[in-house]
């Protein structure tokens, strides 16, 4: 008899071209913290990993570890609030907006390397 193999949460991997322009949206404006850094030498591509409430997402410059334009579905609690504190840091590149869907309400918003975030904001079961 086996033991069942236990999974953790999923944590994807997003490629990056530009380390400024990835900091700039994922924590300056979107609010992630940096967890940590790695290159494997000074130049080498940038490989981090940043978190939010829970959310972690790992940030590649590497070639080969993601392709740009892949989504996130990030479930959201106060969808309005977190609309509203993006709204008043003025983000140059994006006024995202909440719109609704068969399951709820959504933010999607498109990174400056063609990945989508959906913040999405879940019905409940009373509707």
């Amino acid at each position: 008899m086996t033991d069942a193999p236990v999974l953790a949460r999923a944590v994807p991997v997003l490629r990056i071209f530009a380390e400024d322009l990835a900091r700039a949206f994922y924590v300056d404006w979107l609010g992630f913290a940096v967890d940590w850094e790695h290159r494997f030498h000074a130049g080498a591509p940038l490989y981090m990993q940043v978190t939010r409430s829970g959310v972690t997402l790992h940030l590649s410059e590497h070639h080969g570890d993601a392709c740009p334009g892949s989504t996130v579905f990030v479930p959201v609690e106060g969808l309005d609030a977190l609309h509203a504190e993006l709204g008043a840091k003025s983000y140059r590149y994006a006024r995202p907006g909440i719109e609704p869907v068969d399951w709820g309400r959504q933010m999607r918003i498109a990174d400056p390397f063609g990945n989508t975030l959906r913040f999405t904001e879940q019905r409940s079961g009373e509707d």
